[in-house]
């Protein structure tokens, strides 16, 4: 029994490997990737459910940046509004004034709060104890030293609030991850230990766990994005590991280096990606470079890198907890794309369009995105839900990457740090190459609608956009959030409303405000001998544009 089981477990890590290719039969078809690690069908139900879990609150209890949570607690449960205890908390701690409650605090730092029932759920979100503590989904408490201490997870940046539903796996619009790394920094130069003690009145166990914090916060090099709806994950992990040991575990003794890193300022930002497009590839990132390896074992990697954790107590964590691994991958992979119908009225889809679309998608755009096989191609006497749903998506059988011109800034910054990466120990034990790459991925179009802005900088503010010519893109935009579809949603060109028809509220606060001219944001490419013939003539009229928009509404 041992020998067939042995295969059965080298022929579903051969799933990770740099020279993996999916067949279009058989068990390792795209759509058997839903469930990588086989489960039986009872198993997997409750596999994806811990999976989420996991997503909502964070599993890696060796992560060392932690908050004693009991001191939010008296600023935003216990103080009064206004007192003179809540407005030094606020000092020392660096946070905003005005936040008069936790679920205003973790709004404004890009939180999203749980559901209040299941009917606000696209899918089932599992409720942890941390929702009845106040924490939004992500939020997680860590117990250590007899204290709990507040940390992020992995729902921080991968889920959203679409119109009122909660959607696990889809970016956050606008995560504050790298904003909080810096204000934990600010928030150092005014602690000291007598505060902590006599003001605060954190425990023994609480101020030890704050030492930890503050010293490990001499290991993060965090930056602010550029605009908000981008993360800097990629600019902190390469900075960080530079000022450590070069050693395989990055050991945190402190050297003499040469100078700031060059993440430090150049700009490499990116946004979060979906999580249901995972099982549709060969190699991961927005730029394709990690081309070997779990990806859900580099997304712990890099946030602890960024955390400043001892990389050798982070593989320790890793060895021992397997099973956790395999519940958050499984959940991971097997995340659907949200519906379009499930948001909106059958009337707001027409399909006709749709179909004619379908004509110019095969013309323009299948070659890289992927083929979408249609009900309406199979059987016409379906539903109209069911007609307009996708019966087999075929991506390509190794993903490629191509540079269309787009920002380079991003694929760039891999460059900088890869050969650190693919030093660590840790990478290597867990079979993870990171191979920097020139251009970005053209992803599979799956809940395509659900992703605007577009483009991997977020530089295109709707479909129509990324269907212009490219000098004729506007340069400038407002983002809002999903709130209302009928003022917040530009449903003809699937995406942000143009400018005049965002309300004057959303345009006073600055930091909605995209433009292109900065470096990293620039909104070019992705249009010659796509769209746009060498003469500069569009292959499509603006009838046909909109009839393809239509059509990448059902995917």
């Amino acid at each position: 029994m041992l020998l067939p089981y042995l295969c059965f477990s080298l022929s579903i890590e051969k799933q990770w490997s740099e020279d993996f290719e999916f067949s279009s039969e058989g068990k390792w078809a795209i759509e058997n990737r839903n469930n990588p690690f086989k489960f039986n069908n009872a198993e997997l139900r409750d596999t994806i459910l811990k999976g989420k879990f996991h997503a909502l609150k964070y599993p890696v209890n060796v992560t060392p940046l932690l908050f004693p949570y009991s001191v939010f607690e008296k600023a935003f449960d216990e103080a009064p509004v206004n007192s003179p205890a809540r407005k030094l908390i606020y000092k020392i701690l660096k946070l905003g004034s005005g936040y008069k409650t936790k679920e205003e605090f973790f709004e404004y730092s890009g939180h999203i709060h749980y559901p209040k029932n299941e009917n606000q759920n696209y899918s089932k979100i599992p409720f942890p104890s941390e929702k009845k503590r106040g924490l939004p989904m992500g939020g997680t408490l860590i117990h250590r030293y007899q204290a709990e201490g507040l940390t992020f997870g992995c729902a921080s940046c991968h889920s959203a609030d679409l119109f009122g539903k909660k959607v696990l796996g889809l970016s956050a619009r606008f995560p504050k991850g790298n904003d909080l790394f810096l204000d934990a920094k600010k928030m150092k130069k005014n602690y000291r230990r007598s505060i902590g003690k006599y003001i605060l009145g954190m425990s023994d166990g609480e101020l030890k766990m704050m030492a930890d914090t503050l010293e490990t916060l001499d290991w993060v090099r965090a930056k602010k994005p550029v605009v908000l709806g981008l993360d800097t994950s990629l600019s902190q992990v390469g900075a960080s590991l530079h000022y450590r040991q070069k050693d395989e575990y990055a050991s945190k003794i402190k050297r003499e280096v040469a100078g700031p890193h060059i993440l430090e300022t150049k700009a490499a930002d990116s946004k979060p990606a979906v999580w249901w497009n995972l099982k549709y590839k060969t190699r991961w990132l927005s730029d394709g470079s990690l081309v070997s390896g779990n990806p859900v074992y580099t997304n712990f990697l890099w946030n602890e890198i960024g955390r400043g954790t001892d990389l050798k107590e982070l593989e320790t964590w890793i060895d021992q907890n397997q099973s956790t691994i395999k519940e958050l991958t499984t959940s991971v992979f097997s995340t659907k794309a949200p519906n379009y119908l499930d948001f909106f009225d059958e009337k707001e889809l027409n399909l006709h369009k749709a179909m004619r679309g379908e004509v110019q998608y095969k013309k323009y755009c299948e070659r890289c995105h992927g083929q979408y096989i249609k009900n309406w191609s199979v059987d016409k006497d379906l539903e109209f839900k069911k007609l307009v749903k996708t019966k087999e998506v075929r991506y390509h059988k190794k993903t490629p990457v191509v540079n269309v011109g787009t920002d380079p800034g991003r694929f760039e910054g891999m460059k900088y740090f890869s050969d650190d990466l693919n030093r660590l120990a840790i990478q290597k034990n867990k079979s993870i190459k990171v191979l920097p790459q020139v251009g970005y991925v053209p992803p599979p179009l799956v809940g395509i609608w659900a992703r605007w802005p577009y483009f991997h900088n977020n530089s295109a503010p709707s479909l129509c956009v990324v269907l212009t010519q490219s000098s004729k893109r506007p340069k400038t935009y407002w983002a809002v959030k999903a709130n209302d579809p009928d003022k917040d949603f530009d449903k003809e060109c699937n995406g942000y409303p143009l400018p005049a028809k965002i309300s004057k509220k959303w345009k006073k606060n600055k930091k909605y405000y995209y433009d292109t001219a900065k470096a990293g944001m620039r909104n070019t490419g992705h249009d010659k001998k796509i769209f746009v013939d060498k003469s500069g003539k569009e292959y499509m009229t603006k009838s046909q544009k909109l009839d393809l928009i239509e059509f990448l509404k059902t995917l």
